[in-house]
C-alpha cells in the first residue's frame, strides 16, 4: 500500500481528504503527501495503532481558515494549520473518531519560503502536528512543548524531512 509505514504490519487510520481550494492544485501530490504523514505518524502512536481511527483532512485556502479560526479559536485571521479533536468515544465503538486537520494553502506556502522549505515538506510537518493535536498533544506549556517537538522531529526524520525546528533553536 502506498504511504505505508515501514514493515507495513500496522493498519492505517481512514483519512477522509478533501480538496477544497484550487490553490492546492499547485500541489497536485498534496492528498498523498497528507496520507503518508498520517500513515507513518499514526504507527508511531500506541493508541491507535489497532488501525481502527478515522479523520478528515480540508485542504484549503486562507479565506476558509480564516472564517474556521475566528469561528472556533476567536482569531478572525488566517493560520496555517488548525486541528479539531472529536470528543472521546465510549468504549466498544468500532471505529474511534480522532477528529479534523485544516490547512491553508496560502499560508503554508508562504511559510515554506520564508524558512526556505519545500511545500511539501511544510505540508508533512503540518500534517503531523495536526495529527499529534488530535490525539492531545500540546505545545503551550514548556515541558509538553519539547515533547510534542521531539515527536514531530522523529516523525519527519522517517519520513525523510530534517528538523523543521533547526532554524528556530538556532535563533535561541
Amino acid at each position: 500500500m502506498k504511504g505505508a509505514p515501514a514493515g507495513g504490519e500496522q493498519p492505517e487510520p481512514a483519512v477522509d481528504v478533501l480538496i477544497e481550494s484550487e490553490a492546492w492544485g499547485r500541489l497536485p501530490e498534496a492528498e498523498d503527501i497528507v496520507r503518508r504523514a498520517i500513515a507513518i505518524a499514526a504507527a508511531s502512536q500506541i493508541a491507535i495503532r489497532d488501525g481502527k481511527a478515522e479523520l478528515s483532512v480540508l485542504l484549503c485556502d486562507d479565506r476558509t481558515i480564516a472564517g474556521l479560526n475566528a469561528r472556533w479559536c476567536g482569531q478572525a485571521k488566517p493560520t496555517n494549520v488548525l486541528s479539531f479533536p472529536a470528543p472521546p468515544m465510549p468504549v466498544g465503538v468500532e471505529k474511534v473518531q480522532l477528529g479534523d486537520i485544516a490547512v491553508a494553502y496560502e499560508t503554508l506556502a508562504r511559510e515554506a519560503g520564508e524558512q526556505g522549505k519545500t511545500v511539501s515538506n511544510h505540508l508533512s510537518h503540518l500534517i503531523v502536528h495536526g495529527f499529534l493535536h488530535l490525539l492531545g498533544y500540546d505545545h503551550h506549556a514548556e515541558g509538553e512543548a519539547e515533547q510534542m517537538e521531539q515527536l514531530e522531529r522523529d516523525i519527519l526524520a522517517r519520513i525523510g524531512i530534517a528538523n523543521p525546528y533547526a532554524l528556530d533553536d538556532a535563533d535561541v
